[in-house]
C-alpha cells in the first residue's frame, strides 16, 4: 500500500507539471505513451493488483483507483487511465450495442481518448476514423462544427465530453447530425452540473472560466435542458444506464457513478 501511496503523489506532481509547462499537444502525446506502452502498462498491473476494485476497460484488477479532478475522488485506473464515465460507455458499448459485431461499420471519433483509439483501431467490426482541432494524434484535423465529410457518412459517432469546449455547440450538434447517417446511432457525452445550462460567451479570460466553469478551456455548465439541444439539432435522444450501476456494491467495485447516463441518440428522420 505504501508503494500505491508514494507513486499517488508522484502521479499527483507529474501531471500538475504536464500542464504547467507542456502545450496540449504534447500532453496528450505523453499520455498516450506512458498509459499505452505495453512495459509500463505490465509493470502497473503487477504493482496496483488487488481484488478491492475491477477495471473492465483494462480488465485489470487493482488496490484502488487514482485520486483524480478537481476533487481529487479516487477515480482513475492506475493500469490505463480512464476514469468514471470511460468505463461506462466501454461496458455499454460491449453489453447494449452491437458495435464490435459484424457487419463493418465506419465509426467518427471526435477528439479522440487514447483509452479508446487504440481498442477501437484494434477491431475488424470498425472502420475507424478520428477527428481533431489540433490534428494529431487524430487521423484527420477538423473542427467539429465544420467536418467536411459527406452527409450521412456514418454509422456511429462518439463524441465524448467535447461540446463544453465549443462556443458553437449547436452548430457542431447539427454537423454531427449532418454525418450521421439515417439508421445510425451516436454517444454524445457531456459533464451536466446543473438544473439548467450556463453560459456566457463574454467570459474568455482563462481564470473566470475556470472560476465560472470548472476548467480553463470550458466556455459553459450544461444542465438538464442539454436533451432538448440535441434535440432542437435533430436528435432522437435516449438516457441510458448499466443495471451495474444499481448495485452500489458493483459500482464501487467498476468504479462507476450511479447517476451517470449515457446519452444516445439517432436520428429524427420525420
Amino acid at each position: 500500500m505504501a508503494l500505491l501511496t508514494s507513486r499517488n503523489i508522484v502521479f499527483a506532481a507529474l501531471r500538475k507539471s504536464l500542464k504547467a509547462f507542456l502545450p496540449p499537444f504534447y500532453q496528450e502525446e505523453f499520455k498516450r505513451i506512458y498509459w499505452n506502452a505495453a512495459p509500463l502498462r505490465l509493470y502497473r498491473k503487477i504493482t496496483s493488483f488487488g481484488k478491492a476494485h475491477y477495471c473492465p476497460v483494462c480488465q485489470s484488477h487493482v488496490r484502488e483507483f487514482l485520486p483524480f479532478g478537481l476533487n481529487s475522488r479516487n477515480a482513475l485506473c492506475p493500469v490505463c487511465g480512464t476514469v468514471e464515465r470511460h468505463r461506462l460507455v466501454w461496458l455499454f458499448l460491449q453489453r447494449k450495442t452491437n458495435l464490435f459485431a459484424l457487419p463493418k461499420k465506419k465509426l467518427l471519433h471526435v477528439a479522440p481518448e487514447f483509452h479508446f483509439s487504440t481498442l477501437f483501431q484494434k477491431s475488424k467490426a470498425l472502420n475507424y476514423v478520428s477527428v481533431d482541432l489540433i490534428g494529431a494524434p487524430a487521423m484527420v484535423k477538423a473542427d467539429v462544427t465544420a467536418l467536411g465529410f459527406p452527409a450521412e457518412t456514418f454509422d456511429v459517432i462518439y463524441c465524448s465530453h467535447v461540446l463544453e469546449h465549443i462556443p458553437n455547440d449547436q452548430k457542431a450538434m447539427q454537423e454531427l447530425w449532418r454525418v450521421l447517417k439515417k439508421d445510425g446511432w451516436a454517444i454524445i457525452q457531456v459533464p451536466i452540473e446543473s438544473k439548467t445550462t450556463f453560459e456566457d460567451p463574454s467570459i474568455v479570460d482563462p481564470k473566470e472560466r475556470e472560476r465560472l466553469f470548472g476548467h480553463v478551456d470550458h466556455v459553459r455548465i450544461y444542465g438538464a435542458d442539454y436533451y432538448e439541444r440535441l434535440q432542437k439539432a435533430g436528435f432522437k435522444v435516449a438516457r441510458e444506464q448499466l443495471a451495474e450501476q444499481k448495485d452500489r456494491l458493483v459500482a464501487q467495485k467498476l468504479g462507476l457513478i450511479p447517476e451517470e447516463e449515457i446519452t444516445v441518440c439517432t436520428k429524427q428522420t420525420s
